[in-house]
């Protein structure tokens, strides 16, 4: 191998699984007091997918699965497994060796990874070190959720946003140019956007009897907007310095889909025009660490996405975290 020459993931494969059941706007409207229009002019959400039948684990699978029959490979030929979810079906055994039974990578070794709605993108960084380092060369890398369940379906300020579903991507290694990643954390931020805990349950119940709403996701969403508005631009240059690229180089911005108000706002920040950010939340709403790889799998499906072609990912969500990687496209459109 020339020295100059560097070992990478590249992907080969992509899959996304989402549920049957259609929850729209003017659905949730019948239970909260909010309206069709007014969830699509604060969000650009108009429908998302809701796990009745399904689970995080057959979701990933069945993600998992598609992406490995793109790639061409036997299961086996797997070396990892890592899974980004916030909402497993259990605390353990973990979702990705629940995927790994399913798939009969019997050779592969799987853990989870909880990083919110930037989890994705931190599974996505890990694998890629694990196959720089030289340790492992196909990686399977799945972010799958069922956000649904941890929902409090009567506070309009979060019900109207999450949906569920799961994508994959995988990856092996090969000779190419080697991306380095923008990643950051900010615990001291983390009360904008929390999730519920694992407690004693008798705790969790109020002086009325009532379920603590701790149970739930609560988010302060002009704390989370502004985060994401300030901070997203400011990785995505950041990344883009470390890799002595511009703007101008990057075909396209596949940003973590959790509003478009968001989307758009970086979008003006960067000055680039919105053609160069696709958006598909309008049909899923939030997915948390499974919107990025869904997205993808959709852009690789119809084609939008050429050989040759970069990519910024840019992921953000509770923690605070929020990070961006660049990859260069390898499947032929």
């Amino acid at each position: 191998m020339n020295k100059e020459q560097t070992i990478t993931g590249v992907i080969r494969g992509t899959g996304a699984c989402v549920p049957k059941r259609i929850l729209d706007n003017k659905e949730i409207a019948g239970f909260v007091d909010t309206s069709d229009e007014w969830i699509r002019e604060r969000t650009g959400v108009r429908r998302r997918r809701i796990a009745e039948k399904e689970t995080t684990v057959s979701m990933a699978c069945e993600a998992g699965r598609q992406a490995v029959e793109e790639a061409g490979i036997s299961p086996d030929e797997i070396d990892m497994i890592l899974v980004a979810t916030g909402s497993p079906d259990q605390i353990f055994p973990c979702t990705a060796c629940r995927v790994q039974e399913a798939l009969g990578a019997d050779g592969a070794v799987g853990f989870d990874l909880n990083a919110a709605c930037s989890g994705f993108l931190f599974a996505y960084n890990t694998a890629q070190a694990y196959i720089a380092s030289g340790i492992y060369r196909t990686v399977l890398v799945i972010g799958s959720e069922s956000i649904s369940r941890l929902v409090d379906w009567t506070d309009r300020g979060t019900c109207i946003l999450f949906g569920d579903g799961a994508g994959a991507v995988l990856l092996q290694a090969a000779e190419g140019k080697t991306y380095r990643p923008a990643a950051h954390s900010d615990g001291s931020g983390g009360a904008a956007l929390t999730g519920p805990g694992v407690r004693n349950r008798i705790r969790s119940i109020d002086k009325d009897g009532r379920e603590s709403k701790t149970e739930y996701i609560t988010m302060n969403g002009k704390d989370v907007f502004q985060f994401a508005v300030r901070k997203v631009p400011q990785v995505i240059q950041e990344v883009l310095k470390e890799n002595e690229l511009s703007v101008e180089d990057i075909d396209w911005f596949v940003l973590h889909q959790a509003n478009a108000r968001i989307v758009d706002a970086v979008a003006r920040r960067l000055r680039i025009g919105m053609e160069k950010f696709p958006m598909n939340l309008q049909d899923y709403g939030n997915t948390s660490s499974a919107s990025i790889p869904i997205l993808l799998h959709e852009l690789n499906r119809n084609g939008v996405l050429k050989k040759g072609q970069k990519l910024v990912l840019a992921g953000f969500g509770a923690g605070l975290s929020w990070g961006a990687s660049i990859l260069e496209w390898d499947i032929k459109g």
